[in-house]
């Protein structure tokens, strides 16, 4: 299966509406819709430009190439890279193996979910490390819901489920793992404007690309350039 780069619905340029006559504000990162992230100190928005200040100087971009503003709550420290070292990795590289997903991507849905508690549960009672309601696990034919094996084998079979359903797009994915397909299904086959569901998309985008960009990497440096591609849809 072919993965889609990431994206974001247009529904995240709402955000902004309420940007508009304020004065500087500020954030860490800005989205541009060419998948560049710029990192900022402040910003404002001036008729249908952003003027953008950054360390060693301001630019103006139009308001229309803005993508997203990542809330300083986004930069949260990513996850390592999946090594033999890392928390479950042999249930992670099994479960990749058999149902054909990026054990990256499980990896990172993990770091996001339930920051590898295995015991975690949700205020929505999603449970165990992929984060799993009992009524999905159940269609996954997940029997112990707090089994580390079964449970990562449950959600990253339903994180494959999802992929095939939206032809390898990453993003409409995992917003119907974080909301629900219905949800998707309800919006047009668009991420919901929910900013749970945008956020959890940008952060599994962020530490996604921050691994793959290591393994690219000579001596695994970071490589800054390689971030999602973001696209409005």
């Amino acid at each position: 299966m072919r993965l889609k780069p990431f994206a974001v619905a247009a529904s995240l340029g709402a955000l902004f509406m309420g940007f508009a006559g304020a004065p500087v504000l500020h954030a860490e990162y800005v989205v541009l819709r060419t998948g560049a992230r710029l990192n900022v100190t402040s910003y404002e928005l001036l008729g249908d430009k952003y003027r953008l200040q950054m360390k060693g100087g301001t630019a103006e971009v139009a308001a229309e190439d803005v993508l997203s503003i990542e809330p300083e709550e986004l930069f949260e420290p990513l996850p390592e890279p999946l090594g033999p070292t890392t928390p479950y990795h042999d249930i992670v590289r099994a479960a990749a193996n058999r149902y054909g997903v990026d054990a990256d991507l499980i990896h990172c849905v993990i770091a996001v979910e339930s920051n590898f508690n295995e015991k975690a549960v949700s205020t929505r009672n999603a449970r165990g490390l992929m984060q799993l309601l009992p009524s999905t696990a159940k269609r996954m034919g997940v029997k112990n819901i707090f089994d580390a094996k079964e449970n990562v084998d449950g959600g990253t079979r339903y994180l494959r489920d999802m992929l095939a359903r939206y032809h390898g797009d990453m993003t409409l994915a995992l917003a119907a793992y974080n909301a629900g397909p219905e949800k998707v299904q309800r919006y047009g086959n668009r991420v919901p404007p929910f900013i749970e569901t945008q956020n959890y998309i940008l952060r599994i985008a962020r530490a996604y690309a921050k691994i793959k960009a290591q393994a690219a990497a000579p001596n695994g440096a970071t490589m800054e350039a390689a971030q999602p591609v973001l696209s409005a849809r």
